[in-house]
């Protein structure tokens, strides 16, 4: 039995579907809002935005009881907070940083085919992930 199938069966298919289509529409936004963190005048709005993103994958992925998921946009959402967490918010972001969130919107992307094709377990994480960037300001 698949994930999309355990889904099923824990939780009402409204549920499952609502989650999915949430799911895909904030895949859409990623890379667009990661790219122009290299833009000062978008910088702010840009984090603030991933950062609720994450946050609500993180939550509805703890709902849903999807570990790997939550685990990821935890990582993620504890580095977009130490970001907003800087007094420089109208910098723009270093290249080490968007790469590494093109790297955290690549693996969300596969958890979500992984889903949608009801594959049996999740991919194994891009051992690039773990690399945190150092410096998150250009």
């Amino acid at each position: 039995m698949g994930l999309l199938k355990q889904l099923e069966i824990k939780y009402e298919l409204d549920i499952v579907g609502d989650f999915l289509t949430h799911f895909g529409i904030m895949m859409e936004s990623l890379d667009p809002l990661i790219i122009n963190l290299s833009r000062k005048d978008l910088f702010k709005n840009n984090i603030d935005e991933l950062f609720r993103i994450f946050h609500n994958i993180k939550s509805a992925s703890e709902f849903l009881q999807l570990d790997p998921m939550i685990k990821l946009s935890s990582l993620c959402e504890d580095i977009l907070e130490e970001v907003r967490s800087q007094k420089n918010l109208y910098e723009s972001a270093s290249n080490e940083l968007i790469d590494w969130l093109l790297l955290i919107a690549d693996q969300m992307e596969i958890y979500r085919r992984d889903i949608e094709n009801d594959e049996i377990y999740f991919h194994i994480l891009n051992p690039k992930i773990i690399q945190i960037p150092r410096n998150l300001f250009s």
